[in-house]
């Protein structure tokens, strides 16, 4: 006990720790001291093509050996079969049902290995260095889990509304076992996805793979940061995962977020897979692995980070369903902002309907504490855009940034090669009885194309008021 003191007393400056202290303030005695330098060693894809070996080509192509890739991510007990499929930009393919993206990553100095809880041990991330596959996915498709799962078209009209029509895609194809129960179908879905992702860059790095260029993210440790940069605003992230339930849920260090209270992440940890998606919300809209890992928000408070404001770190909460858990959620989350002292709240949202109430209570607690917000969501405003564009609001929601309104109806042309099950595109969200037309095209709202109005900017839409 004399020890565990001891740090404590030095955690906090010299007052001795007692056991009744808030664990809030224990995490911000923890962080204040810990120093997280992140280096991404990008290297850049160009192409996927079936070989030999996994490795990356001299004209940065990624050459992957199927038979191994198979065999790594073989899942005997739940899978009756997974099938492996390349699809490129400009290609005329279309996968469906999409379930997620992952970026391929592995670690190779620092603590800890990407999805930490899920295919590695649970140990902290988000320092030393991590080896990028830039430009490829792993994409998960497969027989239908949810109908909240989505379409990525490699060209055409779909192409554009999907960031992963510019990725070079290796794409899993799961058949379930008879009778596996959804939960585990999706389990055993998430895991060879991360497992498939984490085979290819650990694979090139092993192979000899160098990178090509190399990115940083460090931020000072938090007795330091809250002083550093006099005179710029001090902004927090508040960064809202889907935890509803029943097949909507994220993942933190393995743990479903549905299960945690409001807690700090430093958001390298994020970049280093500690988030993962295991979610059917609507396609549009959900926070894919992949997106997770490339999360802009982050991105962008780094570049930000010294210039115009001081970026001091992330606080993640959940959308719960009941009012009492987004009541205790909201209160929670809003009290660490209060506890860190900042200024504005950056707010991002994942999905739509229900947690756009956990946004704009969110919203009100920081304002009525003196914390400026700043929203990020989508709209659901029909397909003439002249509906309520959320399901709540307030006057404190003033300040808001649209990632596009998801009952737009688009057409998507026939394409040359399927992968996946054309016939799902009627029963996936933002489809419709007949939404699939005897000559292979496809009718549906932009719902169902997987990213299309990222509530993370991970996209190609937005509006703007003038």
């Amino acid at each position: 006990m004399a020890s565990f003191v001891a740090i404590f007393k030095d955690l906090s400056g010299g007052e001795l720790w007692k056991p009744d202290f808030d664990p809030i303030i224990v995490q911000l005695l923890i962080i204040r001291r810990i120093l997280m330098k992140l280096e991404l060693l990008k290297v850049n894809i160009k192409g996927v093509k079936w070989g030999g070996s996994t490795e990356v080509l001299k004209d940065g192509t990624l050459q992957v050996d199927r038979e191994d890739l198979l065999a790594f991510v073989a899942d005997d007990e739940n899978l009756k079969s997974i099938k492996a499929e390349i699809a490129l930009p400009g290609e005329s393919v279309r996968i469906i049902p999409v379930k997620d993206a992952i970026q391929p990553r592995y670690k190779i100095e620092g603590g800890g290995q990407v999805f930490p809880g899920m295919v590695s041990d649970v140990e902290s991330v988000g320092r030393g260095k991590t080896f990028v596959l830039d430009g490829a996915a792993v994409v998960t498709c497969g027989k239908i889990l949810g109908f909240q799962e989505g379409i990525v078209d490699m060209s055409g009209k779909g192409a554009e509304y999907t960031p992963f029509s510019k990725t070079c895609n290796v794409v899993l194809v799961f058949e379930p076992k008879e009778g596996l129960e959804a939960p585990a179908y999706e389990r055993a879905c998430r895991l060879a996805g991360l497992k498939a992702a984490m085979y290819l860059a650990k694979s090139v790095y092993e192979s000899g793979g160098t990178p090509d260029n190399t990115e940083t993210y460090e931020i000072a440790p938090f007795a330091k940061s809250m002083g550093s940069y006099p005179g710029l605003p001090k902004v927090a992230y508040l960064y809202m995962l889907q935890t509803q339930g029943l097949l909507h849920d994220t993942y933190v260090y393995g743990i479903d977020a549905k299960r945690i209270l409001p807690t700090i992440l430093h958001p390298n940890e994020i970049m280093d897979g500690a988030v993962v998606s295991g979610n059917c919300v609507s396609a549009c809209d959900k926070n894919s692995t992949y997106v997770h890992q490339n999360n802009p928000v982050i991105k962008s408070l780094y570049d930000r980070h010294g210039k115009d404001i001081n970026f001091v770190g992330v606080i993640i909460t959940n959308e719960n369903v009941t009012l009492a858990d987004k009541k205790r959620s909201s209160s929670f989350a809003v009290k660490i902002a209060e506890m860190f002292g900042v200024d504005g709240l950056i707010i991002s949202e994942e999905g739509f309907g229900n947690p756009d109430a956990d946004l704009i209570m969110n919203c009100q607690r920081a304002e009525r504490a003196g914390i400026k917000t700043v929203l990020i969501t989508d709209e659901f405003a029909g397909r003439d855009g002249a509906s309520q564009s959320l399901a709540d609001a307030a006057v404190e929601a003033n300040a808001v940034v649209t990632a596009g309104n998801a009952n737009m109806i688009v057409t998507l042309l026939p394409v040359e090669r399927l992968i996946g099950c054309a016939e799902y595109a009627n029963v996936i969200a933002g489809g419709f009885d007949g939404s699939l037309k005897p000559d292979g095209s496809i009718e549906l709202e932009l719902q169902a194309i997987t990213g299309a109005t990222c509530e993370l900017g991970f996209n190609k839409l937005g509006a703007e008021t003038w």
